[in-house]
């Protein structure tokens, strides 16, 4: 039987592709994988807050949600922010029952919720729209990202830093092995697994100066597996 050589090198082997191992070539052949990232300082954000009340009634419970929300977009559109830049949730309403002991559940009233979301153009403008929703009395911050404004430039730089790192290690690699890399038999990369990740920033701390939040920065990462053919 002919054995044909093959020179496979991975920077991690548990998480190459699954689609770069489907259809192995039966010629001589390297595969990496290439990563690269590049660090961007966001200029924008976007935040989820929530209003949450439990009263009596139902009514009342949505009464009170429906003015906290009202007054929150009020008070954003006083501040300049477009109604395309705000969205919030329908009305979500649940019964609150004791369980005692003994005996069947008591009724004891109803809890209210409605989420609103800000997308902020401006991060300087982040901690005052933040002090507007507990003014307007938001009583939960669920989410607070920050982005970039221009997201495909930096993932482009990401996407040419992993392919940079591709060609460099197979390029080292095939000549340490006393081989030349020939050409590209297969390239494999999925964009949607590729997500800006937002590095820990002091800023996230509320016991330090809000201001902070421009501090912080963002790390947008990209990846591709590449398999070379060898002479």
């Amino acid at each position: 039987m002919k054995f044909i050589p093959t020179l496979v090198a991975t920077l991690s082997l548990s998480t190459v592709s699954v689609a770069v191992w489907a259809n192995t070539p039966d010629f001589p052949h390297l595969v990496t994988a290439g990563y690269g990232e590049v660090i961007a300082k966001p200029d924008m954000a976007e935040f989820s807050v929530k209003v949450v009340e439990s009263t009596m009634t139902a009514e009342q419970a949505k009464q009170s949600v429906d003015q906290v929300v009202k007054a929150l977009i009020d008070a954003l559109n006083q501040q300049g922010v477009e109604a395309q830049d705000i969205s919030s949730s329908n009305l979500y309403i649940t019964p609150q029952y004791h369980y005692p002991n003994k005996g069947k559940p008591e009724l004891v009233g109803y809890r209210a919720t409605r989420s609103v979301s800000v997308t902020v153009n401006d991060l300087a403008d982040l901690n005052q729209y933040l002090d507007l929703a507990l003014n307007a009395g938001i009583n939960q911050v669920d989410n607070i990202q920050l982005k970039v404004r221009d997201q495909a430039q930096y993932q482009q730089q990401a996407r040419m830093a992993a392919i940079r790192d591709a060609n460099e290690k197979a390029q080292s690699l095939a000549q340490g092995f006393g081989k030349a890399v020939k050409d590209v038999w297969r390239i494999d990369y999925n964009m949607q697994s590729q997500q800006p990740v937002l590095m820990r920033s002091m800023a996230m701390d509320a016991k330090v100066e809000s201001n902070t939040y421009q501090d912080s920065t963002i790390v947008i990462r990209d990846r591709v597996d590449v398999i070379y053919q060898l002479d």
